[in-house]
């Protein structure tokens, strides 16, 4: 299944989705060195976004957001792509210095954790569900 959205940062990845339903906020809900989901009552909470690509409907939250998601890709620990339904400015500010490829416009309703997705600049490729 291929779904076509707008471009945040273009760019090719591959990997396992980390899917939820609820917004994020980095700053104060993800930890920056070890890249887990520290927010109370939050559905991802004690996951961690390494290496996965993050699929959620949009950001919330400071501004510092878009350090953290910096923050997190100098550690090591910060997601390979990100898929939005809607793409704020705190989240598309921090994949772009982050240089991690993101896509919003994209009916993420249709992606659950554990699928293998692919970023194609602004077509998401559902691989393996």
């Amino acid at each position: 299944m291929e779904m076509k959205g707008r471009i945040i940062l273009k760019g090719t990845v591959q990997e396992e989705a980390l899917v939820t339903s609820m917004p994020i906020s980095f700053y104060g809900g993800v930890d920056p060195n070890t890249g887990e989901v520290l927010e109370k009552g939050h559905e991802l909470q004690g996951k961690s976004v390494k290496g996965k690509i993050l699929v959620f409907p949009t950001g919330k939250g400071s501004t510092v957001g878009s350090y953290t998601l910096y923050r997190l890709k100098k550690n090591g620990v910060a997601p390979a792509g990100i898929i939005n339904r809607e793409c704020e400015t705190v989240v598309a500010v921090g994949a772009i210095i982050s240089e991690i490829p993101c896509v919003d416009n994209i009916d993420i309703s249709k992606i659950e954790t554990g699928n293998i997705i692919r970023i194609e600049n602004d077509v998401v490729t559902l691989i393996q569900n």
